[in-house]
C-alpha cells in the first residue's frame, strides 16, 4: 500500500516548498518572487494563528504542499479557514493523493475548530472542481470579491 505522510512545514522546509509554489504558480502564469514568498513563508510559520501549512510525502518523498489559512466569522460564529493552496506534483498526480489530502485536511479543520472552509479554482480546472465537489465542496451562491490595499 502507498502511504502518504504530512509533515507541518517549518523554517527549514520553505525552500522546498517555495520552490514548489513556483511550479505551481507557473500553471497558471502567476507571477512569484521567490524572496517575498520565503519570508512570508516564514512569518506564516512562526505565527500560529495565521493557519497552517505541510508537506505531503507519498512512498517517502516530498510530491507537494497545503496550506490552510484562519480567518474569524461572525456569521459563521467561530473560525474559518481558506485551503489557500493545494499543490501535487504532476509526477504524483493520478494516485488518489487529493483526496486523501482533502481527508487530511477536514481532520484539520475538527482539531482547530474550523466551522467553514473555503478555497478558489481556477474556471478552467475542471480536475481540481471534480476533486472538490467530490468532498463535498459546493460552489458559494456569493461571487468572491477583492480589494488590493497598496
Amino acid at each position: 500500500m502507498q502511504e502518504i505522510t504530512f509533515k507541518p512545514i517549518t523554517v527549514k522546509d520553505i525552500d522546498i516548498a517555495v520552490s514548489m509554489m513556483h511550479d505551481f504558480y507557473a500553471i497558471d502564469n502567476y507571477p512569484m518572487d521567490r524572496a517575498t514568498a520565503k519570508n512570508l513563508f516564514i512569518e506564516f510559520v512562526e505565527n500560529d494563528s495565521l493557519g497552517k501549512s505541510w508537506l505531503i510525502y507519498f512512498e517517502g518523498e516530498p510530491v507537494g504542499y497545503v496550506i490552510l489559512t484562519f480567518i474569524f466569522s461572525f456569521e459563521y460564529k467561530g473560525r474559518i479557514a481558506f485551503l489557500d493552496e493545494l499543490f501535487i506534483i504532476p509526477q504524483a498526480r493520478g494516485n488518489g493523493l487529493g483526496k486523501k489530502v482533502l481527508d487530511f485536511i477536514h481532520r484539520q479543520a475538527k482539531i482547530h475548530s474550523v466551522r467553514v472552509i473555503y478555497l478558489e479554482v481556477e474556471g478552467h480546472n475542471e480536475i481540481a472542481q471534480k476533486l472538490y465537489a467530490s468532498k463535498n465542496f459546493t460552489v458559494h451562491n456569493r461571487k468572491l470579491m477583492k480589494s488590493t490595499i497598496s
